[in-house]
C-alpha cells in the first residue's frame, strides 16, 4: 500500500523548474527530506501536485506499532552570508514558517484528501512545517521542524 522510496531514487521535481527561487526551494526540500530520513521517517512521495494544491513531502513515521503520515510543507529562505542568517534568527525577524497561513493549510487539506484516497490510506495523519534557512555559497543550512500544525 504505502511504499518507501529509497534515498538513492529520491528526486525533488521542483529542481527541474527554471529560476533561482525554484532552485532554492528544491534545495530546502532536499534538506528537509534528508532530515526526515535521519529521524527514521520513510519518504513516500515528494511534490505531490493537484490543480488545487501541492504537498512538498509525504512521509511515514512508525512509533512502535503505530504509523502516522506526515504531510510536510517546506518553506525556504536563502541568505548571502551566515552572519545575515544568524542575525535574522537571533533578532527574531521574519521566519519562513510565517508564510504558512490559514489559506495554505486549507488548500493542503484538500490535496491531502486526494493523496489519502489515491493511496487507499486510512492511517492517522498530520501537517508539519519544515522552515529551512540556507547559505548556498557556504553549503550551510538550519532547519526548524514544527510538528502537527493546527491553525
Amino acid at each position: 500500500m504505502l511504499e518507501y522510496v529509497p534515498r538513492e531514487t529520491f528526486h525533488m521535481k521542483q529542481a527541474n523548474k527554471q529560476g533561482y527561487k525554484n532552485q532554492i526551494g528544491a534545495f530546502g526540500e532536499q534538506i528537509a527530506a534528508n532530515q526526515l530520513q535521519k529521524r527514521g521517517f520513510n519518504i513516500l512521495d515528494t511534490n505531490y501536485l493537484k490543480k488545487w494544491g501541492e504537498i512538498d513531502i509525504v512521509a511515514r513515521e512508525t512509533r512502535g506499532n503505530q504509523e502516522i503520515i506526515r504531510f510536510v510543507e517546506v518553506k525556504t529562505v536563502s541568505y548571502e552570508t551566515k552572519a545575515a542568517l544568524e542575525f535574522d534568527v537571533t533578532h527574531e525577524t521574519w521566519a519562513p514558517e510565517d508564510n504558512v497561513h490559514f489559506k495554505k493549510i486549507k488548500r493542503m487539506n484538500r490535496t491531502i484528501e486526494s493523496w489519502l484516497i489515491e493511496h487507499d490510506c486510512h492511517l492517522d495523519w498530520q501537517i508539519d512545517i519544515a522552515a529551512v534557512r540556507i547559505v548556498t555559497r557556504d553549503k550551510y543550512a538550519t532547519i526548524n521542524y514544527i510538528d502537527n500544525v493546527i491553525l
